[in-house]
């Protein structure tokens, strides 16, 4: 389930029906679904937009998206990080950018006209559309891994516009979900006196 923080506020929410309410407040659509039960972290695009087809459609004729795909990207991904530095940068776009996140975690950053910059982390099951113009920037998490279906009003694809406001830069890329340090960074300190 995605965890909401209003940075400025000091504020995390974590109930879904209050993530959905806060964000509607400032465009942005939200909801969760659950998970397909034969898909996991191994499955391809076919198997993953077959088992979602049913809501696929849906999605797509309510907001007139005309394609659809998954990105697979992880930490062997070739040119991550230079892939990663088109989206972690203040951007908008002329359409809405909408992902449903099937398999990791990933953090949006969202700076509303009407309010403060917010923290969207994402996980399996969160289903997200940032309206046309909305300023934002999104980030991995720890894992730096996400398999998201992706759709698309422009069959070519959308364009980052970036404001080169640096905003990006004042804020961690942080994700504080259930998993947020991978096992590889958790270190073991021993409470004093015990062995």
């Amino acid at each position: 389930m995605a965890v909401l923080t209003i940075i400025e506020e000091s504020r995390t929410i974590r109930d879904e029906r209050e993530i959905r309410q806060h964000l509607a407040s400032t465009g942005i659509e939200y909801e969760h679904w659950d998970l397909a039960p034969q898909i996991d972290q191994n499955s391809d695009a076919d198997a993953i937009l077959s088992a979602y087809a049913e809501r696929i459609e849906r999605v797509k004729h309510q907001g007139g998206y005309r394609k659809v795909d998954v990105i697979n990207v992880n930490s062997s991904t070739p040119g991550l990080d230079a892939m990663l530095s088109k989206f972690s940068t203040e951007h908008w776009h002329d359409e809405d950018e909408v992902r449903f996140t099937v398999h990791g975690r990933g953090l949006y950053h969202v700076h509303p006209q009407n309010g403060p910059v917010m923290a969207l982390e994402v996980e399996p099951g969160d289903m997200i559309r940032v309206p046309r113009g909305t300023l934002h920037w999104f980030d991995l998490c720890g894992e730096r891994e996400i398999k998201a279906i992706r759709f698309f009003q422009d069959p070519a694809g959308w364009t980052p516009y970036y404001t080169e406001s640096e905003l990006e830069k004042q804020f961690e890329p942080v994700c504080f979900g259930q998993s947020h340090l991978p096992p590889e960074k958790v270190t073991a300190i021993p409470w004093p006196g015990v062995k």
